[in-house]
């Protein structure tokens, strides 16, 4: 699986590469083909852990954020395949993941492939940014579209069919915001998306078209892997094919949730994430449950931890399949179940008795955005650790206190004494930071209630 734009994390190959030869030589081919079409290095995002953050790269430099996503997930697929023998029985991409499976699967070469990132971003140069843009909503599809035409607003539409409760809707500004003020009336979780256009909507018609010819003039060849597109809904049967995908990208809704469904009814029960982060793993669990899934970068982690989240799943050549499925990669993840003793193994349940997983502030911080995304209905990828929960995706204060609470349980911490204020805290990386400094709980402590923070 390929994932789309929140699958940036800062440095995320920089572990990885220490251990593995492959991902710098792949990384200095990647940086030479963005040179060619007149990008930056990618690595320079992808080994340095201080390189500018998601939010940053989707305001000020887009074009940059999409050749770190393109390179990350072309070394990962690359380092799985070669190195490990990884051995796909299909690829399947999501959104902006779909142009990179196409490279994946050898309908373009490297450098093709960066050059059609880059004709993407090359056929936005003439429209302007804030026309339209995206809000996803904690519903359905079908759900969502029940609301469009309850409310008339046609000229909304769906754009990312993501799981059972998780969907996205596109379409001009003023129509998109009508649409977020109602669900939010009717307790629908609704947040607006950091993002300057109205992907997957007609609205690009002439971006689309554009896009299109840029492409046509780009080698390509004969796929050497299946592949499967969510937004075509269907596999892609040679160069006709690809054209359909390449004209449809920017205009079609993509259908993931169809997509996975479909594929585990043709057999397929086990999906690896190429890519940084666990976004489409997540989604996958939530869609199909009891599947098993693996994210081998869910965050910055090295050759010996890729190694062993593929051990054990069957996927590698002579490798033996072991059920039930194997523990999740590390920094464990709450899903819908209670996350405060009841069904999650308990207060701290996956920290040792000395509290030291609070102290792996990357794993906390990719546990509270799951956390977060699960009770508020977001995204996860609008979650990013440098988000502002208020003032970004207008979490109140008596919702951020409440979620903290049932993060501190989660770790068996002990909450700041009555009358301390979180307000400073806003974010999941500064929250994560505070998760380490609070004392563990003693047993006694352990489910008698949380005390009263004041937000």
């Amino acid at each position: 699986m390929f994932p789309g734009q929140g699958a940036y994390l800062p440095g995320a190959l920089a572990p990885l590469a220490e251990d593995e030869p492959l991902v710098r030589e792949t990384l200095r081919v990647l940086d030479r083909a963005a040179g060619r079409v007149g990008r930056s290095a990618p690595s320079r995002l992808l080994l340095d852990e201080d390189a500018p953050s998601l939010a940053e790269l989707v305001v000020r430099s887009p074009a940059d954020l999409h050749v770190a996503l393109f390179a990350a997930e072309m070394t990962l697929f690359r380092l799985l395949t070669e190195r490990h023998g990884l051995r796909p029985t299909v690829l399947i991409g999501h959104s902006f993941g779909e142009l990179v499976a196409l490279t994946a699967a050898g309908v373009y070469g490297l450098d093709d492939g960066m050059a059609l990132v880059a004709a993407r971003d090359d056929a936005f140069a003439e429209c302007p940014p804030g026309e339209g843009g995206m809000v996803a909503l904690a519903v359905s599809a079908s759900r969502a579209a029940g609301l469009l035409t309850g409310l008339g607003e046609w000229e909304v539409t769906l754009a990312a069919d993501n799981g059972p409760r998780q969907c996205v809707v596109s379409g001009p500004a003023a129509a998109l915001e009508r649409v977020r003020a109602a669900a939010e009336t009717l307790g629908i979780g609704a947040t607006r998306l950091r993002v300057p256009y109205a992907f997957h909507h007609r609205m690009l018609a002439g971006v689309a078209d554009d896009f299109a010819r840029r492409a046509a003039g780009l080698r390509t060849g004969q796929a050497r892997h299946v592949l499967h597109s969510a937004i075509l809904g269907r596999r892609l049967d040679g160069p006709d094919g690809v054209a359909d995908l390449v004209a449809a990208h920017l205009v079609r809704p993509t259908r993931f949730t169809e997509a996975v469904r479909r594929l585990h009814a043709d057999g397929v029960d086990l999906f690896v994430e190429c890519g940084p982060r666990g976004v489409l793993s997540d989604l996958v669990e939530t869609t199909v449950p009891g599947v098993r899934v693996v994210a081998p970068l869910r965050r910055r982690v090295g050759g010996r931890s890729v190694a062993d989240a593929l051990a054990g799943t069957g996927a590698l050549p002579g490798a033996v399949v072991s059920l039930p499925p194997p523990e999740r990669d590390p920094a464990p993840l709450p899903r819908a179940s209670r996350v405060d003793g009841d069904g999650d193994g308990g207060p701290g349940a996956g920290v040792g008795a000395d509290g030291d997983g609070v102290r792996d502030r990357e794993a906390v911080v990719e546990t509270l955005r799951s956390l977060y995304a699960t009770a508020l209905g977001y995204p996860p990828e609008v979650l990013t650790e440098d988000a502002d929960l208020e003032a970004d995706l207008g979490v109140d204060s008596i919702k951020q206190t409440e979620l903290f609470a049932q993060a501190a349980a989660r770790y068996g911490r002990t909450l700041p004494a009555e009358g301390s204020r979180l307000t400073s805290y806003t974010t999941l990386d500064a929250l994560a930071g505070l998760l380490a400094t609070l004392p563990a709980q003693d047993a006694g402590a352990r489910g008698a209630g949380t005390r009263e923070v004041s937000a």
